[in-house]
């Protein structure tokens, strides 16, 4: 990655030539060389322009990521990368049925191995101009916000949110909305999330004997909205609002 570089003008002065003959080549070749370095200087300025850009758009409007697991799967599938809008999450607008990407502060993972990408990698990576490598986040739906209570299953074998049994399309074809029984009721600022493929997902559900369910709000970093690479799976995503729809508020079951 360039960086941008004190570019300084010409420091030559003009010179009398008749006084100063043997200074006339040298002045000369100065000026030659003006046009190409001014054409450096300008290339230099917007590589870095463009590096302070990425940064403030990773830092306040979009970061990218990639999915390294099938937990999500088929809204998104191993290797895919996403983009995640930041600006949600730091004003608090997180709802549910919003896929989101955390981090992982509770230990939900294990402990990653320390690797070294190199540090042309590390560096875009940092700027936003690559997606994140690292292993150390995780992306869930959020099914519960705070004060829901959630549970399953009902006799239709659904989760269901303040009592409203959820009809959730999105759930990995054939696998159930869940495994095992569970109840739970959501604290203010946290989240309940889960994932898509039930099955392959060690989600908020797994981690209740230990108290770590809850995804608290300030771990969240955005909510995908695009699905960027491979060309082939690019795609918006969506809130499936209709299946949340008829959730009562939260108290009010």
């Amino acid at each position: 990655m360039a960086e941008q570089h004190d570019a300084g003008a010409n420091g030559a002065h003009p010179q009398d030539d008749a006084a100063q003959p043997t200074r006339r080549g040298s002045g000369g070749s100065a000026a030659k060389r003006s046009p190409g370095w001014n054409a450096v200087r300008e290339v230099l300025i917007v590589m870095a322009l463009a590096v302070v850009i990425a940064f403030v758009v990773k830092t306040f409007l979009v970061r990218g990521y990639y999915i390294p697991s099938g937990s999500m799967e088929q809204t998104l599938e191993l290797d895919d990368r996403i983009f995640v809008n930041v600006i949600g999450a730091k004003t608090g607008h997180i709802d549910r049925g919003d896929i989101v990407v955390f981090d992982d502060t509770q230990g939900w993972l294990p402990e990653a191995p320390e690797t070294r990408t190199g540090p042309v990698r590390e560096g875009l990576e940092f700027v936003g101009l690559l997606p994140d490598s690292s292993q150390q986040a995780l992306v869930k739906r959020v099914i519960g916000v705070g004060g829901d209570h959630v549970t399953c299953c009902d006799a239709s074998g659904k989760v269901s949110v303040n009592g409203q049994p959820l009809d959730e399309p999105y759930i990995y074809p054939g696998a159930a909305p869940s495994d095992f029984a569970f109840d739970v009721t959501v604290p203010e600022g946290k989240v309940f999330v889960m994932g898509d493929h039930r099955n392959a997902s060690a989600d908020s559900r797994f981690h209740i004997e230990t108290g770590t369910q809850f995804v608290s709000e300030d771990d969240i970093v955005g909510t995908a909205f695009v699905i960027a690479w491979p060309l082939d799976r690019f795609q918006f995503l969506h809130n499936p609002e209709q299946t949340f729809q008829d959730v009562p508020a939260a108290g009010g079951q």
